[in-house]
């Protein structure tokens, strides 16, 4: 129904920042704003864990507590893209980070990152001390 390609992954100094994008390509025209889009990350030997989701409007977003005031998630409805900036960046976020999307947009389940049932392939990120 939907791919997702993330793109923007680097190596960056602790304390610095990198901003990630994921085009979304949607089977049907005009249909991008049915998915609400998150992110992920999988750090070496661990679980992929939730970062951050945005609503299908962009009006509402959503982080997990380790990455709040550091991390903005937002899209773009006209280009039909979803972006991931991250400033202070510390070496514990280095993970594969993956770009999600779910047709739900169901508040609890956004912030949980729950329902995300649409992945890409992910992107490195790297973070040095």
């Amino acid at each position: 129904q939907v791919q997702l390609v993330e793109s923007g992954g680097g190596l960056v100094q602790a304390g610095g920042s990198l901003g990630l994008s994921c085009a979304v390509s949607t089977r049907s025209p005009f249909t991008f704003t049915r998915y609400a889009l998150g992110w992920f990350r999988q750090a070496p030997g661990k679980e992929r864990e939730f970062a951050a989701s945005v609503s299908r409007s962009g009006a509402s977003t959503y982080y997990v507590d380790s990455v709040k005031g550091r991390f903005s998630v937002s899209r773009d409805n006209a280009k039909e893209m979803v972006y991931l900036q991250m400033i202070n960046l510390k070496p514990e976020d280095t993970a594969v980070y993956y770009c999600a999307a779910t047709t739900l947009d169901d508040a609890a389940d956004l912030e949980a990152g729950r329902a995300f049932d649409s992945w890409g392939r992910g992107t490195q990120v790297t973070v040095s001390s």
